[in-house]
């Protein structure tokens, strides 16, 4: 489960909050100040003292200004020639995930543990359940010989008195490809070849060590010069900000967004030629059909489940095609997606379309720094409001009613599947119905539980954002 409100990401937010205040004042030094006024000398430190949390919040700088660990090479080199730097960039190129190495509390290898409550009862039942022999009684307590020992859990399912628990490494094992491992000092690393983007590790280090190269400033710098700007508002928005969706688009329109486009008009689209090509593969004889508008999941069959590749929708996915409709009417323009998530910085490098992508996590910074208050915002009028299946998409069953409601009033032999969530087991599901097919013919596939409500860049709790949007839905 992805923590939602912690320290860790509070303090991650924080830093992208003052790096965009740096850009408004255009105080070039206030940038190196960062670490310093976070953790003054006089200060309680986070880790051993406040030089190493400086250091660390350098780091966290340099991600804000995307920046990775890997990029550096000169420790003198300050924030603000990070910063210099950031804003003659001219593109984006370099998206993957950076790990803060010196942030990594290189927690100890997963593994099994006994705890205080064992009674070292009679049954035993620890140790005649493994099948390692990797338990032993010491002293009238079960004991776990690491050497011997093969994860297989069997001792914590036998414990009558739950007095074996699993000490997990987070990112490793939250990640749905094994692309998180420790290296030989045994700090986290990412084999960028297996990752997918999906961001979900990054949520999960309690120790926040694992960052996004953000391309804040280079949006904030794009506003600022005399192209038009297109913001392209993810339809899971709703519930991010204090303020309904009519507020949020005025919010944008004073950070200097020139106009905003609901991807949910996208995600119509997308719906109308997702049906239209189900009925067309169904009816030449294909066994199913898999969603294709969740980047993470999109990468995965490219990385490591090809097999399932040739039953993935070829429809675009609602940012695409929103990036199709903009390109189409303001063929100069800056296109800038906002969403919450990661993943979507891959497809939109492999788009002519789209130039950046932003999560809610650093539009909300954007807000905080500009002081603007989405709540005292006016509510600005939609011309052509998305329909509702659109909006629906944001949520995990969201394109599945939206490819229903496609065919509402005709004859369908529509069977739904839904993968709610990408994980170890559901990656196995899924290269299995390559060959043995998947019970349903339409396999909606989303990488993160509950959708895109629930997606690393997120601000709010998931469920209460859903429920805004059922709200929202409702209406529209």
């Amino acid at each position: 489960m992805k923590q939602y409100d912690n320290q860790a990401n509070r303090i991650r937010k924080e830093v992208l909050v003052r790096v965009a205040r740096a850009f408004f004042s255009e105080e070039l030094r206030a940038i190196d100040r960062i670490p310093i006024d976070m953790r003054p000398r006089s200060g309680e430190s986070s880790r051993c003292c406040v030089y190493k949390d400086r250091e660390v919040l350098k780091y966290r700088a340099m991600a804000a200004l995307g920046f990775g660990v890997e990029d550096e090479t000169d420790e003198l080199t300050s924030l603000h020639e990070y910063y210099e730097k950031a804003q003659q960039r001219t593109c984006v190129k370099d998206i993957g995930l950076t790990v803060i190495d010196i942030a990594c509390h290189a927690c100890q290898k997963s593994r099994y543990v006994i705890t205080d409550t064992c009674r070292g009862c009679l049954g035993r039942a620890c140790q005649t359940n493994c099948p390692k022999d990797a338990i032993e009684i010491v002293n009238g307590r079960a004991v776990i010989d690491s050497g011997k020992c093969v994860d297989c859990g069997l001792c914590m399912k036998a414990c009558p008195y739950n007095a074996v628990v699993r000490s997990p490494v987070p990112c490793e094992e939250i990640c749905p490809v094994n692309a998180v491992s420790k290296d030989e000092t045994g700090r986290e690393i990412i084999d960028q070849e297996k990752c997918i983007s999906c961001g979900q590790c990054t949520r999960a280090c309690p120790f926040a060590a694992i960052q996004e190269r953000s391309q804040m400033i280079d949006v904030l710098g794009r506003l600022k010069e005399d192209r038009p700007v297109v913001a392209m508002l993810a339809p899971s928005v709703i519930g991010q900000f204090p303020g309904n969706l009519e507020q949020i688009i005025t919010a944008l329109r004073r950070l200097g967004f020139d106009a905003v486009e609901e991807v949910a008009t996208g995600a119509d689209e997308t719906a109308r030629r997702e049906a239209a090509e189900w009925k067309e593969r169904i009816e030449s004889g294909d066994a199913f059909m898999t969603t294709s508008c969740c980047p993470a999941y999109v990468e995965a069959v490219r990385k490591h489940i090809p097999e399932i590749g040739k039953f993935v929708s070829h429809t675009p996915s609602p940012m695409a095609i929103s990036a199709g409709f903009v390109r189409e009417t303001s063929p100069d323009a800056v296109t800038v997606f906002i969403g919450p998530c990661m993943a979507k910085r891959v497809e939109a490098l492999q788009s002519s379309d789209v130039d950046y992508v932003l999560t809610f996590e650093e539009l909300g910074a954007m807000l905080i720094a500009a002081g603007i208050d989405v709540q005292e915002c006016e509510a600005a009028v939609i011309d052509e409001p998305a329909e509702a299946a659109g909006r629906g998409f944001a949520v995990s069953g969201g394109v599945t009613g939206a490819i229903q409601t496609q065919f509402a009033d005709q004859e369908n032999n529509l069977q739904p599947v839904g993968f709610d969530g990408l994980d170890k087991k559901a990656l196995l599901q899924l290269k299995m119905a390559a060959t043995r097919g998947c019970g349903g013919n339409f396999v909606e596939v989303m990488c993160c539980e509950g959708g895109c409500m629930s997606g690393p860049g997120v601000l709010s709790n998931p469920k209460t954002a859903a429920r805004q949007l059922n709200a929202l839905l409702k209406d529209s």
